[in-house]
């Protein structure tokens, strides 16, 4: 087959491509920009487009189809010239239930925690020989790409309720119909699409009701809107609710917390309450599929995590930095309460980026109030710039400074923040960089000085 994507470069989109490509289809793409690491992966495949931009010849009759990604408008000329010749166009989630629509399919959705959750599923079916196609929006080690498409009986997904398309403004998670599900917590996100927070449990009371009658839902017990989705479907579904599991912090040969299980005492590579909910979830998840307790806390023993959700940059001595990519309030609430579970007696630096449209709200900014406070630094960093990029009203330092609590320092310029930060004493501090961006390149080894 033939496909064309446009918006080839977005980090799943690429990744798709990648997998299409695998599979011997022949792939052409379009992006005005393509940073790494999808550069770099796409030109040693021979898939990188020879020139930035969008080129209605590219489009042509010879297609079988166009994967549209979210990045591209509705007035892109790829995407007039592909419905002008009435060619196929799908977004990746369509794409991925077309593929999947006779599979298996278990989808893992929630505000928070999704990415890190269906990683933990996918690393034990990996463990435990099960064979079976995915798409999660992260990178993870032992995985060649963030897709994979064959023929196996199962497909592992992770369910975003952002929108789908310019043309389909459903949240993707819609499109994949699940007969086996995961909620992690319902946090208001999005407020860009989502204006209020009524609307957005809306989307995944939509998302509940799509599963068939009988379908195992698993949920975290603990959060309230959750119960009162579940509530509604009793009678319907095999509800499956999960709270945390109890554990005790170590630090020994790399693994970070101790759980009691029914096979005894597992060390685990991974920290954090929410981590160990999310544990509990994919646990019966897993179990739904046919895996053992032994094989599956023998899997789960070896997991360590996934890119930019605490991620260590550095470790050494007295020293730790972790990258996240938390961005929303609740998100943001779990990463640094996390890190000061697990380092008690350390000094804790947390920073943080404003990035996504919903951050730098001004409406939706008293959200983040306390979601830093037990951080002995609080350091919240935005880009003056990024308002004009966005068309947005910019924020003021003091309406920040309002938000995140005295203790607060502000900075909007990168220079500013890269003094800051080669200035601290990084002896027996924790330092915890967080955001969905990449605070504009700032260096990121002054803590080796």
């Amino acid at each position: 087959m033939n496909y064309h994507f446009i918006s080839i470069g977005g980090a799943v989109m690429h990744n798709m491509a990648l997998a299409l490509h695998q599979l011997g289809h022949t792939i052409t793409g379009s992006d005005d920009e393509i940073f790494e690491p999808a550069k770099g992966r796409l030109a040693h495949v021979g898939l990188l487009p020879d020139e930035i931009g969008w080129f209605a010849d590219k489009v042509h009759a010879g297609l079988d189809g166009v994967i549209l990604g979210m990045h591209a408008r509705a007035n892109n000329p790829e995407l007039l010239k592909a419905k002008e010749l009435g060619l196929p166009i799908y977004s990746f989630p369509q794409f991925l239930y077309e593929h999947a629509k006779d599979k298996t399919r278990v989808v893992i959705g929630g505000s928070h925690g999704k990415t890190t959750s269906t990683a933990m599923l996918m690393h034990v079916l990996r463990e435990c020989k099960k064979d079976f196609d995915y798409m999660v929006g992260s990178q993870l080690a032992g995985f060649d790409t963030m897709v994979k498409l064959s023929d196996a009986p199962l497909i592992i997904l992770e369910g975003d309720e952002y929108l789908t398309s310019p043309l389909d403004l459903r949240p993707k998670f819609h499109l994949y119909h699940p007969q086996i599900a995961m909620l992690t917590g319902i946090a208001w996100d999005h407020i860009n699409v989502f204006p209020t927070f009524e609307n957005y449990i809306e989307q995944f009371e939509i998302f509940v009701n799509q599963l068939p009658d009988g379908a195992p839902l698993a949920y975290y017990a603990g959060d309230e809107h959750l119960q009162t989705l579940a509530a509604k479907h009793k009678d319907r579904l095999k509800l499956l609710p999960y709270e945390e599991l109890e554990n005790k912090p170590i630090d020994t040969d790399g693994y970070k917390t101790l759980i009691q299980t029914d096979i005894g005492q597992v060390g685990l590579k991974i920290f954090g309450r929410h981590n160990l909910q999310n544990l509990a979830g994919i646990y019966l998840l897993a179990k739904e599929l046919g895996v053992e307790d032994l094989e599956f806390y023998q899997a789960i023993s070896t997991f360590e995590g996934t890119a930019k959700r605490l991620e260590v940059l550095y470790d050494r001595d007295e020293t730790t930095v972790y990258r996240d990519f938390a961005h929303s309030p609740s998100k943001l609430k779990a990463t640094v309460s996390a890190v000061r579970e697990q380092y008690p007696d350390r000094k804790l630096t947390a920073c943080f980026e404003l990035h996504t449209y919903s951050s730098l709200n001004k409406d939706f900014l008293k959200e983040y109030e306390g979601s830093m406070d037990v951080a002995d630094d609080i350091i919240v960093y935005y880009n003056a710039h990024s308002f004009e990029i966005k068309k947005m009203e910019p924020l003021q330092k003091d309406e920040v400074q309002k938000a995140f609590g005295a203790k607060a320092q502000i900075f909007d310029q990168t220079a500013d923040l890269n003094i800051f930060l080669e200035q601290l004493d990084y002896n027996n501090r924790v330092l915890l960089l967080m955001s969905s961006g990449s605070f504009d390149g700032i260096t990121l080894n002054f803590w080796e000085k």
